[in-house]
């Protein structure tokens, strides 16, 4: 295949084993800070998907959460695939922990009693939430953080 500029695109999907953390990408910018960007994978890539009420909240709990826990969080996007997420850190390198970061980050999201900014002044399609579907995203991938560094099925 040929060699596409997206990172994701030259990623093998039918060769990953989801729930995975891995390293995406390092970025180094013109004055030396250094963005690593890491995939967030919740789902298996092409055979499920988080539906869109539950991972639209998942997101607005987890972006705001997770700043709680590391302070040079860039950003956290959800992947259009609906399989995961995309988290930015600046200048941090430390693998484990980023896993430290988003396991207490879920653990967040069980006990969360709302999803924050779920109106029509703060988001763009308020209607579409779901904090039971979000908690339970969480909680599946809770379940198997045993298996976050193992990106590739053996």
């Amino acid at each position: 295949m040929k060699k596409m500029n997206v990172e994701s695109f030259n990623l093998d999907h039918t060769k990953v084993k989801a729930p995975y953390i891995r390293l995406a990408g390092v970025t180094e910018g013109a004055n030396g800070d250094v963005i690593h960007k890491y995939d967030l994978r919740f789902k298996q890539p092409n055979k499920t998907h988080m539906e869109m009420p539950a991972l639209h909240s998942l997101e607005h709990l987890m972006a705001e959460l997770i700043r709680n826990h590391h302070n040079t969080v860039v950003d956290l996007s959800p992947m259009g695939c609906q399989t995961g997420f995309y988290l930015t850190v600046l200048n941090h390198d430390n693998y484990d922990e980023i896993l430290d970061t988003v396991e207490k980050t879920l653990n967040d999201v069980l006990t969360a009693t709302e999803v924050p900014a779920c109106n029509e002044v703060q988001c763009g399609w308020a209607a579409s939430h779901s904090l039971e579907g979000a908690k339970e995203l969480a909680r599946e991938m809770l379940e198997n953080r045993n298996e976050w560094q193992h990106v590739f099925a053996q």
